[in-house]
């Protein structure tokens, strides 16, 4: 694997790609978190989106991307300030605003300007004013200190070739008190010096992964307390990787929750 500059600039090129092309990427034989076979839409149902909220939503907002539904677990409440790290084409930040209503706000970060400009087109067309995109990195977040209540991420971290650097991000922009609720790829087994070195398993949300145990540990690192997973459903797993059965034997989803 090259240095994090190539690492970043494959990821930005593939995803901007994903954008222009509404999720047909094709960036994975295998599968992806460019998606899997099914449409957006049943994608999204096989990870907990209900087909009313995804109906309530812009079509566009939804690429079937992802590996799980932090919203769904992340207990928001009206009038809090809500952060979402890769926000994509603003699939989670659009369902966090209903839950956070007209008092409440969220901010949606991502790298791509493909994505932020798709982000911002639908927000137009849902007339969502208690939401913005911001063009930025996950490792230098475009946010100040102690101004969020919760922050969620949908398949994302595992993209960045620094993660201590993101949790420490995530820990400076949380207020005291506020909590993460993420959904992420993690390692069951090493992978083979080809998939490591892949530039299309690192986008296809493999080759970027690291055992459950180190990414928990660079949570608690960064200050994080009540640290807490739960293994998200099979299905998940299957939205990255397709059918490729070698592959759900050596990487899984999972849900991770913590404290400020």
């Amino acid at each position: 694997m090259k240095d994090q500059k190539d690492i970043k600039k494959i990821v930005r090129d593939s995803y901007g790609r994903i954008a222009i092309t509404n999720g047909s990427c094709g960036c994975s034989s295998s599968g992806s978190c460019c998606g899997s076979t099914l449409s957006a839409a049943e994608a999204s149902q096989k990870l907990g989106y209900c087909a009313e909220d995804l109906a309530s939503i812009p079509q566009d907002a939804n690429l079937g991307l992802g590996c799980g539904n932090p919203t769904a677990f992340a207990s928001l409440q009206e009038g809090e300030i809500v952060l979402d790290l890769g926000s994509g084409a603003g699939i989670d930040c659009f369902m966090a605003a209903r839950k956070v209503g007209e008092k409440g706000q969220v901010i949606g970060i991502d790298m791509t300007l493909e994505m932020i400009k798709k982000a911002r087109k639908n927000a137009e067309k849902g007339n969502y004013r208690n939401v913005e995109f911001r063009l930025g990195e996950i490792e230098q977040l475009p946010v100040e200190d102690n101004s969020v209540d919760v922050v969620i991420s949908n398949c994302v971290i595992n993209l960045s070739p620094d993660k201590k650097k993101v949790f420490q991000e995530v820990f400076r922009v949380l207020k005291p008190g506020g909590r993460i609720m993420v959904s992420d790829m993690v390692l069951l087994k090493e992978l083979s010096a080809d998939l490591r070195s892949s530039f299309e398993a690192y986008v296809a949300c493999i080759a970027g992964a690291i055992f459950q145990e180190e990414y928990l540990n660079l949570i608690k690192a960064a200050g994080f307390t009540e640290v807490k997973t739960v293994d998200e459903p099979a299905s998940a797993v299957e939205n990255v990787v397709g059918a490729a059965s070698d592959l759900t034997d050596i990487i899984t989803s999972i849900r991770v929750s913590a404290k400020k």
